[in-house]
């Protein structure tokens, strides 16, 4: 089983955990992965609290600060559950909880101490060709092309440079027969994928915290295993894959369940024949279990 974290972690009963993400206010899923780990960590108590905080949902980062009594924790460790340093990491989260560097020490006498995301953690290539290997078993990664897909953005050279390291890494190992990081919004393109793979069998992972809009309906366009937006009601996909609007026929709750039901059936129909080419496609990095052991370890190591 994977994790990061030694057998019998010290408990820290005055110290408490602070998850902080960035959150949605159009997709339930954003949030859930971060939600899913904090409980996991609560469970094995090595905290005295564990809560999350978001950017775009409730609790709200601000609010955090007050989330903690100083009579009883001393000590709060935030974890940036992002997959790069960037906008949020260096300015949003810094600004919202009102730390000054990596240690904080507020006037009722807590000592706020400032993780590093948890992309930076040198386990995460390990949990990629983790999720490389589940999603294609049986397959020989010496036949394969391994692509590690992140947003990538002309406004924060930062977006691409997780993913452009894990792919070096994870290329010097010599597992796969090529290992590619390639962007939805800067060369080198998903959507080029063909003309970028010479092998049979594709395994594409998105780089990603959670699943939303980009893994569901996004990358799937740019990838040809989903119709656009303009073909889902009107002519057919060279791969259609159903990804239907909801319809009105029950309560609103049921109608979105099913919608969610719907995308991610995007993950479960691997693999995708496409011209002469066999492509498995993963579920976003973030939603694995391991992220859990990847907090508590940027926690547990931070630095000063």
């Amino acid at each position: 089983m994977f994790s990061v974290v030694k057998l019998g972690v010290e408990r820290k009963p005055d110290t408490a955990l602070l998850i902080v993400a960035h959150g949605s206010t159009v997709n339930p899923d954003s949030s859930a992965p971060t939600l899913a780990h904090a409980a996991e960590i609560r469970r094995r108590k090595i905290f005295a609290d564990v809560e999350c905080a978001f950017w775009k949902e409730e609790p709200s980062l601000r609010d955090a600060i007050f989330l903690f009594d100083p009579k009883s924790i001393r000590e709060v460790y935030v974890v940036p559950n992002f997959i790069s340093e960037g906008y949020f990491t260096q300015t949003v989260v810094p600004r919202e909880l009102e730390l000054n560097g990596r240690i904080t020490k507020r006037s009722n006498g807590q000592i706020w101490k400032y993780c590093e995301p948890v992309g930076n953690n040198a386990a995460m290539t390990e949990l990629l060709l983790r999720r490389a290997g589940e999603i294609a078993p049986g397959v020989d990664p010496g036949e394969t092309s391994l692509l590690i897909v992140a947003h990538g953005t002309d406004l924060n050279e930062n977006s691409a440079v997780a993913a452009k390291r894990e792919a070096e890494k994870i290329r010097a190992l010599g597992k796969y027969a090529d290992v590619l990081n390639v962007y939805m919004e800067e060369a080198p393109l998903v959507s080029d994928w063909r003309k970028l793979t010479k092998t049979r069998h594709v395994v594409v992972v998105p780089f990603f915290i959670s699943d939303g809009l980009h893994s569901y309906e996004d990358i799937p366009v740019l990838l040809g295993i989903a119709p656009r937006h303009s073909e889902r009601r009107g002519a057919k996909s060279r791969n259609p894959v159903a990804l239907p609007h909801a319809s009105i026929t029950g309560s609103l709750d049921f109608a979105r369940d099913d919608v969610q039901a719907n995308r991610k059936e995007i993950f479960r129909r691997n693999p995708y024949d496409i011209d002469d080419h066999s492509l498995f496609y993963a579920p976003s990095i973030g939603t694995d279990a391991g992220f859990a052991d990847i907090i508590i370890d940027q926690a547990l190591n931070a630095k000063s």
